[in-house]
C-alpha cells in the first residue's frame, strides 16, 4: 500500500504534524497556481538540500517530494546523495516553475514543481530514489497518484535510499 505522508522520527517536529499545520494555512496561503505565488522562470543561485533551492532570491520548496535531511546538523541516510544530485540537475541553471493550490508552507517557503531543460526536477529526485512522495493536500492532488506509482517502482528497483538505507529516512 502507498505511502502519501512521510513521518521522520527523532528529534525533529514530526512532519505528519506540520502537514496538518500547513492544511490548516492553506487558505490564507491560497495561490491556486496564479503566477502571483512567485517567478515562473529564475536562476538558481544556491540549492539548500535535496528539496529546497534559492532561485531568483527566492526560497522555494519542492512539491510532492520529501528528500532526506542534510541541513541544519542533520545527516540523513542518503541526504548528502539527494543534496548532490539537486546542486548538479540545477545549481546556476534557469528553472521553469509551477504553483499549485498554496503559496507557502508553514516556514515561509515558496511551494513549486521545476522543471530544468524540460527535466522534471520533482518526478528525477523520486524516480532516481533521492526523495520520497510527500503529499499534504490538496497540493499535489493531480500528481500524487503518478509519483506515488514512480517512487513504487523505485522502491521494486531498489534505487537510492531505497536500497542504501534502513530504515527509509522519509518514511
Amino acid at each position: 500500500m502507498p505511502v502519501t505522508h512521510a513521518v521522520r522520527s527523532g528529534p525533529r517536529a514530526p512532519l505528519a504534524a506540520l502537514a496538518g499545520a500547513a492544511s490548516l494555512a492553506l487558505p490564507a496561503a491560497g495561490c491556486g497556481g496564479d503566477p502571483g505565488c512567485g517567478p515562473r522562470e529564475a536562476v538558481v543561485d544556491r540549492v539548500i538540500d535535496g528539496d529546497t533551492i534559492v532561485a531568483g532570491g527566492v526560497k522555494i520548496r519542492y512539491l510532492l517530494v520529501n528528500a532526506p535531511e542534510a541541513t541544519g546538523g542533520h545527516a540523513d541516510c542518503y541526504g548528502g546523495n539527494a543534496a548532490q544530485f539537486n546542486t548538479d540537475l540545477v545549481l546556476g541553471k534557469t528553472v521553469q516553475l509551477d504553483y499549485d493550490v498554496a503559496c507557502q508552507d508553514t516556514f515561509g517557503r515558496t511551494l513549486a514543481y521545476a522543471t530544468v531543460a524540460g527535466q522534471d526536477v520533482n518526478r528525477l529526485l523520486i524516480e532516481r530514489g533521492y526523495a520520497c512522495v510527500l503529499h499534504i493536500p490538496p497540493d499535489g492532488d493531480a500528481r500524487a497518484d503518478e509519483l506515488l506509482a514512480v517512487q513504487a517502482a523505485a522502491r521494486s528497483a531498489r534505487r537510492g535510499l531505497w536500497g542504501a538505507c534502513d530504515p527509509i529516512p522519509c518514511n
